[in-house]
């Protein structure tokens, strides 16, 4: 059975940090590039972060370039985001998937990150 787990969200002060990590179990993980997603309140679901099967190579959104870093460990079949320098508008629920343009790609359940003085 297929399972990407989130953690690591929470409520932050403006300026924070926060490490969110996406275990995964059940599939190869690492034939997949994986996302993290996030969707704030009344917004739609936005592409945050993406990174290549062997991490070789990354993307993000312009709102987070230079403050979050998106990274895995295929031995660990664990993804993460680092997210510095953290504002009020990135509060939303984080979102990992895995992406394969022929296999079937899978969701996590999501965690929420608030940032909030």
């Amino acid at each position: 059975q297929v399972h990407l787990v989130e953690s690591g969200g929470g409520l932050v002060q403006p300026g924070g940090s926060l490490r969110l990590s996406c275990a995964a179990s059940g599939f190869t993980f690492s034939r997949y590039q994986l996302r993290w997603y996030r969707q704030a309140p009344g917004k739609e679901r936005e592409l945050v972060a993406q990174i290549t099967q062997y991490g070789a190579d990354t993307n993000y959104a312009d709102s987070v370039k230079g403050r979050f870093t998106i990274s895995r460990d295929n031995a660990k079949a664990t993804l993460y985001l680092e997210m510095n320098s953290l504002k009020p508008e990135d509060t939303a629920v984080y979102y990992c998937n895995a992406h394969n343009i022929i296999l079937p790609n899978y969701w996590g359940l999501g965690t929420q990150v608030t940032v909030s003085s």
